[in-house]
C-alpha cells in the first residue's frame, strides 16, 4: 500500500466518523417528519411540535443536510478530486446551516419546555444556537471577502455547533441509563453542554493543525 493511498483512506475516516456521529440525530430527525406527515399519534412529548410544526420540520430537514454535507466537506480527497464541489455543496450548506439555528432559536424559546429542561437548558440553547448562526453568517462574510482561511475556520466552528447533537447522544445515554433519578434541568443542562464544549475543542484543534499546516 502506497502512502498516498494510505493518506487517502485516513482522510476518508473524517467524513465518516462524522456521518456516524450523525447517525442518530439524523434518524431521529427522519422519523419526526414522517411523524409528523402520518397525523400522529399526538402525546404529550410531540404536541409542541404538531401545534406548531414547521420549525420542527426546517429543523430536521435542515439539520439532516447540514450534518451529512457538511461532513463531506471535511474530506481532502473529495476537494481534490472535485474541485468544484465545495463551492457548490456551500450554495446548499449554508442556508440549511441558517435554517437550523434559526429554527432551533425558535423552537428553544417558543415551545413549550419538554419534561426535565428548565431554565439552564433553555439558557443553553439560546447561547450555542446564538453561537451557530453568528459563526455561519461570519463564514459567509468571509467567503464574499475570499477570506477562505477565516471562513472554513467559522464553518468549522458553525458545524461543530450542529453536530453535537450526536456528541450529545454518547454524553446524555450513561445519565439516562445508569442514574435516571438524576434526569432533570440542571444535569441534563451539563450533558447537553459537555456535547457542544467537546465539538467546540475538537474544532478549535483542527483549526490551528489546519493552520499550522498552511505555513508549513
Amino acid at each position: 500500500m502506497t502512502k498516498a493511498s494510505t493518506k487517502s483512506k485516513l482522510e476518508g475516516l473524517v467524513p465518516a466518523g462524522l456521518i456516524l456521529l450523525a447517525l442518530v440525530p439524523v434518524a431521529a430527525g427522519v422519523a419526526r417528519v414522517l411523524e409528523l406527515g402520518a397525523g400522529g399519534p399526538i402525546t404529550p412529548e410531540n404536541q409542541r411540535f404538531f401545534a406548531a410544526p414547521l420549525p420542527i420540520v426546517a429543523h430536521s430537514l435542515g439539520g439532516i443536510v447540514f450534518l451529512v454535507l457538511g461532513a463531506l466537506q471535511f474530506s481532502p480527497t473529495l476537494r481534490r478530486r472535485k474541485p468544484g464541489w465545495h463551492r457548490m455543496a456551500g450554495r446548499v450548506l449554508i442556508p440549511s446551516g441558517l435554517a437550523v439555528a434559526l429554527s432551533g432559536l425558535w423552537m428553544a424559546h417558543f415551545y413549550p419546555l419538554p419534561e426535565f429542561d428548565g431554565a439552564a437548558v433553555y439558557r443553553l440553547r439560546l447561547l450555542f444556537g446564538f453561537g451557530m448562526l453568528v459563526s455561519i453568517v461570519l463564514a459567509t462574510v468571509a467567503v464574499y471577502r475570499r477570506d477562505f482561511a477565516c471562513h472554513g475556520a467559522w464553518m468549522t466552528r458553525g458545524y461543530a455547533i450542529g453536530a453535537a447533537a450526536g456528541t450529545q447522544v454518547l454524553t446524555g445515554v450513561p445519565l439516562f441509563l445508569f442514574f435516571p433519578e438524576n434526569v432533570n434541568d440542571p444535569t441534563r443542562a451539563v450533558t447537553l453542554g459537555a456535547g457542544w464544549v467537546i465539538n467546540l475543542a475538537v474544532a478549535a484543534w483542527a483549526i490551528r493543525r489546519r493552520l499550522r499546516a498552511k505555513r508549513g
